[in-house]
């Protein structure tokens, strides 16, 4: 009889427990849900799910519930870094999520060598040409990501970055007259930000003058190439790149230094989204001089507090966007410059803008090929397309 009693009461005490931890969990869950953004990961996080008849019959209603308890689930940062810890301490993994952390850095495996997207790629670029710009001359280069500098000879995988360059240059030498710049001697493994993919514009001077030289116009750039630039350096603390989330190690944050002259301060950004009005004014696009198209400085400090941006990196140009045009009144041409780019060119092109009056960028990932002529004017433009290895081996995202 004392056996038993004593097995009931260990039991109600298991159940209590039980409860409590549970309601424990939901009150916790109930007070995080507020929290519409997760900044390690830098990545919204689900809504609360509506209940109605519609979402119970398509059963969205569960997989949205499912999400939302997912995404606010009490201490979720702290399991995913003891995850972290067990896969890398404990399986002994090299990578967790496929990001690894060497010399202090956070990178992200990008391999094997994708042979057909360099090929679509190239396929991409010489249609372009053909059809916007086929009797001017076009130069191309290639950032590398950070794998370049540390996967093979830290015994991560590595694709085969000669091939892909040199396929790459094969396939435009077909049918296309373009010029490649190499860049990559140009950079090192210090010149990118700890934890994230992008390079820090402090340190890629040297990049800007090798492609204005190549293009012809780096006598007219506003620094020079040795340490007194002239620029004045700007601090952005703590910033947590794309990898400090997805490794979900303690890692120390990054400062972005953005540098700013009076050419930077007088440059102005026109984007094609912030310039396309809804309602009644829906489809009538406020062009670049037009009344009432909105225009930003060239670093938009306001990124840092609107609440919609993850990404400290977006205060260069304001991030990405599918079309963007930068005048620059103070430059020393009246040349003007068509960038097919990425995300690394949106720290790059400031220190452009005093060879260049208008520098334009298009961003293939947001925006149709076939729809770039009705806003910009490729007659007399220099033309370069900048790419990351990382776009260059998934070029399927290009539109």
């Amino acid at each position: 009889m004392v056996r038993h009693g004593k097995c009931k009461w260990e039991l109600g005490i298991a159940v209590c427990s039980f409860i409590v931890c549970l309601i424990g969990m939901i009150v916790i869950s109930t007070i995080n849900s507020g929290e519409t953004v997760s900044r390690s990961e830098r990545r919204r996080l689900a809504g609360k799910p509506e209940l109605t008849w519609e979402t119970i019959v398509d059963k969205s209603f569960m997989d949205d519930t499912e999400a939302y308890l997912l995404d606010h689930f009490p201490f979720r940062d702290g399991l995913r870094r003891i995850k972290a810890y067990f896969a890398y301490d404990v399986l002994q993994q090299k990578e967790n999520n496929e990001i690894y952390v060497v010399q202090n850095h956070a990178a992200k495996l990008e391999y094997p060598l994708n042979e057909a997207s360099v090929r679509r790629l190239a396929a991409k670029m010489t249609g372009l040409w053909q059809q916007y710009f086929p009797d001017q001359k076009v130069w191309y280069a290639v950032v590398p990501d950070k794998n370049y500098f540390l996967a093979a000879k830290n015994g991560y995988p590595s694709m085969d970055y000669e091939r892909m360059i040199r396929l790459l240059s094969q396939e435009l030498a077909k049918n296309t007259d373009f010029v490649y710049v190499d860049i990559i001697s140009d950079l090192t493994i210090d010149d990118y930000y700890h934890t994230d993919t992008h390079w820090r514009q402090e340190r890629i001077l040297d990049v800007a003058h090798h492609l204005s030289d190549a293009m012809g116009v780096g006598g007219a750039l506003n620094f020079s190439k040795g340490y007194d630039t002239g620029f004045k350096e700007n601090e952005i603390q703590d910033f947590y790149g794309v990898y400090y989330g997805q490794a979900a190690l303690p890692m120390e944050p990054d400062t972005i230094v953005y540098l700013t002259d009076e050419v930077t301060e007088t440059a102005t950004v026109w984007s094609l989204e912030e310039n396309m009005p809804s309602g009644k004014e829906a489809g009538k696009v406020r062009l670049p001089g037009e009344t009432g198209a909105v225009v930003k400085p060239v670093y938009q400090l306001d990124k840092l507090d609107d609440g919609k941006s993850l990404d400290k990196y977006d205060v260069f140009v304001g991030g990405a966007s599918s079309l963007q045009i930068i005048e620059s009144p103070d430059a020393a041409t009246d040349r003007r410059l068509v960038i097919f780019r990425d995300s690394y060119t949106s720290s790059l092109v400031p220190l452009l803008l005093g060879a260049y009056k208008e520098i334009t960028l298009i961003d293939l990932r947001y925006i149709d090929s076939a729809r770039i002529g009705e806003y910009v004017d490729f007659a007399g433009a220099d033309i370069l397309f900048l790419y990351n290895t990382a776009i260059v081996n998934h070029a399927e995202m290009l539109k």
